[in-house]
C-alpha cells in the first residue's frame, strides 16, 4: 500500500479571506484616528498636494504631462447652498483602474505605492503625506456622499467615483 491509497477523512486546509461589514469598519477605524471632524480638510488637501507632486515627478521623464497647465494648484471651492465642498487639483490624477485600487481599497496607499517604486539610489527628495490609505476616508466624517471625479495625466478619459461609506462604490465614466 504506498502513500496515495491512503484515503483521509480530514478535510484539506482551505485559505479563506475575512469577512467584513465594510460600514461598520470603516467608521470605527475613521473615528479612531480622527478626533474631529475638520482634519478631513488637510487630509484631502494633503491627498491634492501630493497628487501635483507626483505629477511633478512623472513630468521629469515626460515633459508631455505637464504641457497644459505648468502652475499646479490646489483650489478649495464651497458651495453653501449645495452645501458641498470641492477640493481640486491639476496633479496626477486617475484613472479607473487606479481609482479601483487606491479608493475601491480600505487602507491602501497609493503615496506608499509610490515610494516603494522609487529606488534607494534615487537622490529626489519627495515629502508626501498620505503613506497610510485611510485619510481620504475621513471625508465621510462630515459627507453623506464623496465623489472623485478624475482623469489621468496623459490619458483622455475621466472617471467618477462615488461613495455613501456603506460598503459600496459605484464608477463610471465622467
Amino acid at each position: 500500500m504506498t502513500d496515495a491509497d491512503v484515503k483521509s477523512d480530514q478535510p484539506s486546509e482551505e485559505k479563506r479571506s475575512f469577512g467584513a461589514e465594510v460600514s461598520r469598519l470603516l467608521h470605527l477605524m475613521v473615528h479612531s484616528v480622527y478626533s474631529e471632524k475638520e482634519i478631513f480638510l488637510r487630509e484631502l488637501v494633503s491627498n491634492a498636494s501630493d497628487a501635483c507632486d507626483r505629477l511633478r515627478y512623472a513630468a521629469l521623464t515626460d515633459g508631455e504631462l505637464m504641457s497644459g497647465d505648468p502652475d499646479l494648484k490646489v483650489v478649495i471651492t464651497p458651495n453653501k447652498k449645495a452645501k458641498t465642498l470641492t477640493i481640486s487639483d491639476n496633479g496626477v490624477g486617475m484613472n479607473k483602474d487606479d481609482l479601483i485600487e487606491n479608493l475601491g481599497t480600505i487602507a491602501r496607499s497609493g503615496t506608499r505605492a509610490f515610494f516603494e517604486g522609487l529606488s534607494d539610489d534615487d537622490p529626489q527628495d519627495v515629502s508626501l503625506i498620505g503613506q497610510f490609505g485611510i485619510g481620504f476616508y475621513s471625508a465621510f466624517m462630515v459627507a453623506d456622499n464623496v465623489d472623485v471625479t478624475s482623469r489621468k495625466a496623459g490619458e483622455d478619459e475621466a472617471w467618477q467615483w462615488s461613495s455613501d461609506g456603506m460598503g459600496e462604490y459605484t464608477l463610471s465614466p465622467s
